[in-house]
Protein backbone atom coordinates (compact mmCIF):
# COMPACT_ATOMS: atom_id res chain seq x y z
CA UNK A 1 0.00 0.00 0.00
CA UNK A 2 1.18 3.50 -0.83
CA UNK A 3 0.40 6.43 1.46
CA UNK A 4 0.37 9.93 -0.02
CA UNK A 5 0.17 12.74 2.51
CA UNK A 6 -0.17 16.47 1.96
CA UNK A 7 -1.60 19.48 3.83
CA UNK A 8 -5.18 18.46 3.03
CA UNK A 9 -4.93 14.91 4.32
CA UNK A 10 -3.75 11.51 3.22
CA UNK A 11 -4.61 8.96 0.54
CA UNK A 12 -3.96 5.22 0.73
CA UNK A 13 -3.72 3.33 -2.56
CA UNK A 14 -3.98 -0.45 -2.25
CA UNK A 15 -2.74 -3.29 -4.45
CA UNK A 16 -6.23 -3.66 -5.90
CA UNK A 17 -6.06 -0.24 -7.53
CA UNK A 18 -2.63 -0.87 -9.06
CA UNK A 19 -3.53 -4.36 -10.29
CA UNK A 20 -6.81 -3.23 -11.84
CA UNK A 21 -5.22 -0.26 -13.63
CA UNK A 22 -2.23 -2.31 -14.81
CA UNK A 23 -4.39 -5.21 -16.01
CA UNK A 24 -6.73 -2.86 -17.86
CA UNK A 25 -3.84 -1.00 -19.51
CA UNK A 26 -2.06 -4.22 -20.53
CA UNK A 27 -5.14 -5.89 -21.99
CA UNK A 28 -5.92 -2.80 -24.08
CA UNK A 29 -2.65 -3.23 -26.01
CA UNK A 30 -2.67 -4.77 -29.48
CA UNK A 31 -1.86 -8.48 -29.51
CA UNK A 32 -2.67 -9.14 -25.85
CA UNK A 33 -5.29 -11.86 -25.36
CA UNK A 34 -5.51 -11.39 -21.60
CA UNK A 35 -3.84 -11.74 -18.24
CA UNK A 36 -2.58 -15.21 -17.41
CA UNK A 37 -2.57 -17.03 -14.10
CA UNK A 38 -2.73 -20.34 -12.34
CA UNK A 39 -5.38 -21.62 -9.99
CA UNK A 40 -4.62 -21.65 -6.26
CA UNK A 41 -3.77 -25.36 -6.38
CA UNK A 42 -1.09 -24.73 -9.03
CA UNK A 43 -3.16 -26.13 -11.89
CA UNK A 44 -2.63 -25.37 -15.58
CA UNK A 45 -2.08 -21.87 -16.87
CA UNK A 46 -5.25 -20.11 -18.00
CA UNK A 47 -6.41 -16.76 -19.32
CA UNK A 48 -8.17 -14.82 -16.60
CA UNK A 49 -11.60 -13.25 -16.85
CA UNK A 50 -11.82 -9.51 -16.56
CA UNK A 51 -12.91 -9.65 -12.91
CA UNK A 52 -9.93 -11.90 -12.04
CA UNK A 53 -7.22 -10.16 -14.05
CA UNK A 54 -5.54 -8.88 -10.90
CA UNK A 55 -4.21 -12.41 -10.34
CA UNK A 56 -1.94 -11.85 -13.34
CA UNK A 57 -0.34 -8.75 -11.77
CA UNK A 58 2.14 -8.67 -8.88
CA UNK A 59 2.94 -5.32 -7.22
CA UNK A 60 6.26 -4.67 -5.47
CA UNK A 61 6.77 -1.56 -3.34
CA UNK A 62 10.20 0.10 -3.52
CA UNK A 63 11.96 2.08 -0.79
CA UNK A 64 11.79 5.28 -2.86
CA UNK A 65 7.94 5.18 -2.79
CA UNK A 66 7.72 3.94 -6.36
CA UNK A 67 6.27 0.62 -7.48
CA UNK A 68 7.48 -2.19 -9.71
CA UNK A 69 5.10 -4.59 -11.45
CA UNK A 70 5.17 -8.12 -12.82
CA UNK A 71 2.58 -8.79 -15.53
CA UNK A 72 1.76 -12.32 -16.65
CA UNK A 73 0.00 -12.27 -20.01
CA UNK A 74 -1.14 -14.31 -22.96
CA UNK A 75 -0.60 -13.00 -26.49
CA UNK A 76 -1.92 -13.75 -29.97
CA UNK A 77 0.09 -16.14 -32.07
CA UNK A 78 2.18 -14.38 -34.72
CA UNK A 79 2.64 -11.04 -32.96
CA UNK A 80 6.05 -9.52 -32.43
CA UNK A 81 6.57 -10.30 -28.73
CA UNK A 82 9.22 -7.62 -28.24
CA UNK A 83 6.98 -4.92 -29.76
CA UNK A 84 3.96 -6.03 -27.73
CA UNK A 85 6.06 -6.05 -24.53
CA UNK A 86 7.39 -2.52 -25.19
CA UNK A 87 3.84 -1.32 -25.83
CA UNK A 88 2.62 -2.87 -22.57
CA UNK A 89 5.47 -1.35 -20.55
CA UNK A 90 4.82 2.15 -21.93
CA UNK A 91 1.02 1.94 -21.56
CA UNK A 92 1.06 0.52 -18.02
CA UNK A 93 3.67 3.01 -16.79
CA UNK A 94 1.80 5.94 -18.32
CA UNK A 95 -1.67 4.95 -17.04
CA UNK A 96 -0.49 4.23 -13.49
CA UNK A 97 1.47 7.47 -13.21
CA UNK A 98 -1.41 9.47 -14.73
CA UNK A 99 -4.13 7.95 -12.54
CA UNK A 100 -2.34 7.60 -9.21
CA UNK A 101 0.67 9.94 -9.32
CA UNK A 102 2.86 7.07 -8.08
CA UNK A 103 6.10 6.63 -10.05
CA UNK A 104 6.58 3.27 -11.76
CA UNK A 105 10.17 2.07 -11.46
CA UNK A 106 9.84 -1.12 -13.54
CA UNK A 107 7.29 -3.17 -15.46
CA UNK A 108 8.39 -6.76 -16.09
CA UNK A 109 6.31 -8.55 -18.72
CA UNK A 110 6.14 -12.35 -18.66
CA UNK A 111 4.61 -13.94 -21.76
CA UNK A 112 3.14 -17.07 -20.20
CA UNK A 113 1.12 -18.35 -23.14
CA UNK A 114 0.56 -17.85 -26.87
CA UNK A 115 -3.01 -18.29 -28.08
CA UNK A 116 -3.41 -19.49 -31.66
Amino acid sequence: MINITNDSGSIRITDDVFTLLAGDAATSCFGVKGMAGRSKDGGPLQLLRRESMSKGVVVHYNDDESISLELHIGVDQGVNIAAVSRSIIKEVSYKLKKNTGVPVKAVDVYIDTIIG
